[in-house]
């Protein structure tokens, strides 16, 4: 997430810099940082600021297509977005069985998971 998309979500999120750092756990230091670029945002930070976005009120829900319906997934039944049936939220999980996410690090997963239509049509809403 580079510091623009760090600091447009914020926005988005209505959330002053301080107010943003303790829902996410983080100093007001962090915060400030992020968006200046002095220090990229950690993966485990982005993935919160996605799910805040995700699961915003007042929103439009967004038309929730489960991933392995988009993906027209095979191995749907070994797959933690299947068994606790989070399709849509399937870039917030680990070990998904995804054909373009299985056995990849977080890093990698993340990378492929800010491309694919499943993330970037919730984040759209």
């Amino acid at each position: 997430m580079t510091r623009n998309e760090f600091s447009q979500a914020r926005n988005k999120l209505a959330k002053t810099q301080k107010s943003l750092a303790q829902l996410l756990g983080v100093s007001l230091k962090a915060v400030q940082s992020y968006e200046q670029g002095w220090r990229t945002v950690p993966l485990h930070v982005e993935r919160q600021i996605y799910f805040l976005l995700v699961n915003k009120r007042g929103q439009e829900p967004a038309k929730r297509k489960d991933c392995w319906n988009h993906k027209k997934c095979e191995s749907k039944k070994t797959c933690p977005a299947w068994e606790f049936q989070a399709g849509h939220l399937c870039w917030f999980l680990n070990g998904t069985q995804c054909k373009c996410t299985v056995d990849k690090n977080l890093k990698n997963k993340m990378e492929i998971c800010r491309k694919c239509d499943v993330l970037s049509r919730l984040l759209k809403a």
